[in-house]
This record gives C-alpha cells, sequence and structure tokens, in this order.
C-alpha cells in the first residue's frame, strides 16, 4: 500500500476533465447566488451529495441530470472564467503538472453568449491560474453527440483558430446510443485536414462499433473511455489469451485510452473497480493512464483515482509512474513539450520521492 501522503506528491498528468463537471459545490451556491440561478440546495454539504447521487445510484440519467445546474451558472464570462482559473487551482494542490480541461462551447451560449467569447473566458482563467500555479495545459473543445452536425463543424473551426492560443483539439461527447460518430464525420475531416489532435468518448456506453468508428472513420488519436475494448479479448484473469484485429490496431498503434475509474462505476461503463479492464490494459501494455471525467459529480481527483488503483490492482511507485509518463505521452502537445516535462519534471519528481521516503525497489 502507498500512503496517502505519497500519492499526493505523485506528479500527475490529467488528460480528460469536464469543466462543467468539475466544479466547487461553494463556487456552484455563490455563482447561482450572483445569477439567481434555482439549484438543488443552497447547502454546501446537501448541495454535493445531490451532485453525486447518480453515481451512488448507479444512474445515467441522474448523472447527466446535474450537469444542467452546472451549466446553468457558467453563462457569463466572469463565471466561465472563474471556473476555470479554480480548475486549474484545483490541479495544482494534489501536483498535477499538466492538465487538458474539456467543455463544449454550445451548452454556455443560453444567455447570449457567443461560442467565441465562451472560449476566450476559459482561456483567460486558464492563463490566469497558470500564471499563479506554473501549471501548463491545454483546452479541448467539445461537439455533442446529439447536436447538429453543422454545429460540430462549427466548433471544430472554433478549435483550429485557437490552436497557437490554448486549444489543444477537439472532441465529441454525449450519449453514444444513437448518436454515433460517424454523423459529425465533416467535423472530423476538417480537423484532420488542419493536421489538429481528435478525442472522442467511445467505448463507455456502447460497444466496439463505437470504437471502431472514432478511429477508423474519424481518426480519433486518443479514446476516451474505452471500457469495451475488453469486449475484443478472451482473458484467462489479467492475462489476454487472444485480440481482435481492432484491440490489436490499437495496442499495436499505441492509440491512448483515458481511463475514468470512479466516472465508469458511476454510470455503469464497469461493474465494479475490482472488475474494472483498466489493470488488463495496463498489464497488458496499452497505453493507458487515469483521469477524473467529472471531479464534482464523481467526489474524486486525479489523487483518488491512483489511490483506487493502488487499493484495488496492487500497483507500485515504479506503476504510477508509467501511467504519469504514459499519460504525458499521449498530450496533445508538441514533442519537445512532452519530453521536457516527462525528464525534467515527472522522472525528476518521482527520483525525489524514491529518495525522501526510501523506495528502493519502488514497491
Amino acid at each position: 500500500m502507498i500512503p496517502h501522503d505519497i500519492i499526493e506528491r505523485v506528479p500527475k498528468v490529467e488528460l480528460h476533465d469536464h469543466l462543467d463537471g468539475g466544479l466547487r459545490p461553494s463556487t456552484v451556491i455563490d455563482l447561482a447566488r450572483q445569477y439567481d440561478v434555482s439549484i438543488p440546495s443552497m447547502d454546501e454539504k446537501e448541495l454535493k451529495l445531490w451532485f453525486e447521487q447518480g453515481c451512488k445510484l448507479k444512474s445515467l440519467s441522474l448523472y447527466l441530470e446535474t450537469f444542467s445546474v452546472t451549466n446553468a451558472v457558467m453563462q457569463t464570462p466572469q463565471s466561465l472564467t472563474r471556473v476555470a482559473y479554480e480548475a486549474v487551482q484545483d490541479w495544482h494542490k494534489e501536483n498535477v503538472v499538466y492538465g487538458e480541461i474539456r467543455f463544449a462551447p454550445i451548452l454556455h451560449t443560453m444567455n447570449g453568449l457567443t461560442m467565441d467569447q465562451v472560449v476566450q473566458a476559459v482561456l483567460e482563467g486558464m492563463e490566469q491560474g497558470k500564471r499563479e500555479t506554473g501549471v501548463h495545459y491545454g483546452v479541448i473543445l467539445c461537439a455533442m453527440r446529439n447536436q447538429s452536425p453543422n454545429v460540430s463543424l462549427e466548433v471544430a473551426k472554433l478549435a483550429t483558430a485557437y490552436r497557437d492560443r490554448g486549444v489543444v483539439g477537439f472532441d465529441l461527447a454525449g450519449d453514444e446510443s444513437g448518436f454515433p460518430p460517424k454523423k459529425h464525420i465533416e467535423a472530423f475531416q476538417y480537423i484532420r485536414n488542419k493536421n489538429f489532435n481528435i478525442t472522442i468518448h467511445a467505448g463507455e456506453a456502447f460497444g466496439l462499433e463505437s470504437i471502431w468508428q472514432a478511429i477508423q472513420v474519424c481518426g480519433a488519436h486518443r479514446i476516451g473511455h474505452g471500457t469495451h475494448l475488453v469486449d475484443d479479448m478472451s482473458l484467462d484473469g489479467l492475462r489476454i489469451e487472444s485480440m481482435g484485429d481492432l484491440a490489436h490496431f490499437i495496442q499495436d498503434k499505441r492509440i491512448p485510452l483515458e481511463m475514468c475509474l470512479s466516472s465508469n462505476i458511476g454510470t455503469g461503463a464497469a461493474k465494479s473497480f475490482g472488475t474494472h479492464p483498466f489493470i488488463v490494459f495496463f498489464r497488458n501494455h496499452f497505453r493507458v493512464f487515469l483521469c477524473t471525467d467529472n471531479r464534482l459529480m464523481s467526489n474524486t481527483s486525479m489523487t483518488k483515482e491512483m489511490e483506487i488503483a493502488c487499493d484495488n490492482f496492487g500497483l507500485t511507485l515504479k506503476d504510477l509512474e508509467k501511467i504519469s509518463v504514459n499519460a504525458m505521452k499521449s498530450a496533445f502537445v508538441h514533442h519537445d513539450e512532452k519530453l521536457v516535462i516527462i525528464y525534467e519534471v515527472i522522472k525528476k519528481q518521482f527520483a525525489d520521492l524514491k529518495k525522501d521516503f526510501g523506495y528502493s525497489d519502488w514497491n
């Protein structure tokens, strides 16, 4: 078992973190008061429990309902800047050395903001957080599966327009059922023609077809969740006896899988921590790493996700280093930037941890 204070000090890389899923309960209350927004409770403890109800009841509908509240208080430049700034602060508190935040600009235009104004406000908050904490960041703009492909194309164009100002990628999020990624093919073709980065939510609530479309039709460079990739494998415990063509392709091409343990349990993508396929992927050398997805709804953090993995899968400090390096290798930044963070930050901090706590064998 790795003590909490050591895991807290581990240098972390967060690549799947939704802006509207990570607000502090106190911030939701402050913004609700400021903008006269009705919310389920003005008591911080009660509100926190309400946000967690979807995960606790393993109800996807309740889980998604909570986002209507966070998005309702994120409809002004000031609120968006504050939430983004606090996200970087929260990363810093648990030693996230590089993070990518994602959000759908269209969800923050209900009170008249343009998507361009939304992006500017978020980038202002992220940059302010970086100046104060030193945490490096990237922003991923999301299109929503259930919305018009024309809107997706508009978001894709917005993402590339801000590529040198903090936006690093394009994502497709939302309910997989009935909304295959190929419906938004024009947006993905635009992104690919611009030599830009793509990650797609796939294989979370739906199976292999969703993952296959994301990669082979839409050109995804990373997969958000991808838990159902295990359906393309025959297992003997943690050992893979055989794999289908899709699993082989993902492993051979080193396509990263963004794993979110707490979120997957809460939405039913996995039945339990102990049976979550993360450890199968990790022990069999897939490019996997840990993420939070929605810190508020899942009552989690990067530290907590690592603790869950250590408790359920017996991970060592060396394993945690591999997870952080895997994530940084998969980040949507240029190669030279990755190398600096891997060798000058992550590996140096792990070496210091080993020395400070006497981990001679990295256990």
